[in-house]
């Protein structure tokens, strides 16, 4: 059964695999990195909107991270806490925007043994998401040039892909008991 069908509402008793909807109006977690959004960014307000689709306290907490650490000396904060405090918002909240931007390499924890940062431990605007994306625009650009690559190894990924995809279409089937019908050989 697909994950994201198993989301959706049916009435209980009706099948072995049902999963409850929590929230019927349950937002999205995902970041829209369409070329449109990326083209209408002008600002951190709209890197948060990014970053954080529907969640405005979690926007809120990211401009306030965001600017802490812009405008320090050092472009470093000993503590996101103190920085918050005074602006409403939640420790979770909190935890919840610093993980997910040390996780993008937006944010890097500085350790107390780092000696460019003098001893001081906290937190500081990372450049690994910015080279990240370089390496990836540069990667998709390789992928594209047709002189560079080899059609016979591309044919072979497609080959890998359908096997990958029968492989889980099976395992889903002996889970379920269900035989799975498809474009099988």
């Amino acid at each position: 059964m697909d994950f994201n069908n198993a989301l959706t509402t049916r009435p209980r008793g009706q099948g072995q695999n049902h999963i409850a909807n929590p929230t019927p109006n349950m937002t999205s977690t995902r970041i829209d990195w369409s070329f449109h959004k990326i083209a209408k960014l002008t600002d951190a307000a709209d890197l948060g909107e990014m970053l954080f689709p529907a969640n405005r306290n979690q926007q809120h907490a990211f401009l306030i991270i965001w600017i802490a650490l812009k405008w320090q000396p050092h472009r470093m904060v000993p503590n996101l806490g103190e920085a918050v405090r005074g602006h409403g918002v939640s420790r979770r909240t909190l935890e919840r925007v610093r993980a997910k931007l040390r996780r993008l390499g937006l944010l890097d924890r500085i350790s107390r043994f780092n000696t460019r940062y003098g001893g001081v431990e906290g937190w500081a605007l990372s450049s690994r998401f910015e080279h990240s994306l370089r390496v990836l625009a540069d990667r998709i650009g390789a992928m594209k040039d047709s002189a560079r690559g080899s059609r016979e190894k591309d044919e072979m990924l497609i080959d890998f892909a359908k096997v990958r995809r029968n492989s889980l279409r099976m395992e889903k089937s002996s889970r379920s008991g269900i035989p799975i019908r498809g474009d099988e050989e």
